[in-house]
């Protein structure tokens, strides 16, 4: 990180409603952030449930409700509750058409669009992928494909996903979330000093960012004329 810049981490999971939310609001809230050009967001990896598999003819609905123990008519309500919250950030859901898949692989891209500049358009595209158009993914054609979108060369996608690389890095993300306590995403941390949890509204993020900076930043120098042991000028 640049001494100038104010670092922002944000551990998130790509199948996590709440975190697409949180990007949206904490978006909203870096456009009014008067230092907006010098925060770098970085996009931390985090499983909500690294043991799941692809369950094809299973939708969301029945997943959460499964998991969570509750009926499934409770599961819609609280799926539908959800569509319309990301609605009005204009963000569309389309849980009916979620694909139950793990999320690790996808991790695996957003660590190389990283590597390349272009890690918040792959967080963007993933979660678009999901939530919105329901592919699966998991299913590397998939993520090939996002990758071609966010230019990111697609014999590179190829080889990183059919390797392991970058699954150290995805593992060192989950355990440092583990270090400081992030139960649950998305859970930013702002210039490793102060950390924001759950899908706060706009002005809690503007908040956070302009204590953050008061107090970690350097602060600017404005010359002006002084005087010193060699006199004044």
């Amino acid at each position: 990180m640049q001494a100038d810049k104010l670092k922002v981490e944000i551990w998130s999971d790509v199948m996590c409603p709440f975190c697409y939310i949180g990007k949206r609001r904490f978006e909203g809230a870096l456009q009014q952030f008067e230092h907006k050009n010098n925060v770098e967001v970085v996009w931390k990896s985090f499983q909500l449930d690294p043991t799941m598999q692809s369950q094809p003819g299973k939708n969301i609905h029945e997943y959460l409700a499964e998991r969570k123990g509750f009926s499934l008519e409770r599961s819609i309500q609280l799926h539908e509750q959800m569509t319309a919250n990301a609605a009005e950030l204009g963000l569309e859901y389309n849980f009916d058409k979620a694909v139950i898949a793990n999320s690790f692989d996808a991790h695996r891209f957003s660590h190389l669009a990283k590597a390349q500049g272009l890690q918040d358009a792959a967080e963007e595209a993933l979660f678009k992928a999901y939530f919105t158009d329901g592919k699966d993914i998991a299913d590397h054609d998939t993520l090939v494909s996002l990758g071609e979108q966010i230019g990111l060369d697609l014999q590179l996608v190829k080889q990183t996903l059919q390797s392991d690389q970058y699954a150290e890095e995805v593992h060192r993300d989950i355990y440092e979330a583990q270090q400081i306590g992030a139960r649950g995403v998305p859970f930013f941390v702002l210039g490793d000093k102060y950390a924001v949890s759950g899908a706060q509204p706009t002005e809690t993020f503007l908040g956070a960012l302009n204590q953050t900076w008061n107090e970690v930043m350097p602060a600017e120098s404005i010359d002006g004329p002084v005087c010193g042991p060699d006199g004044c000028e």
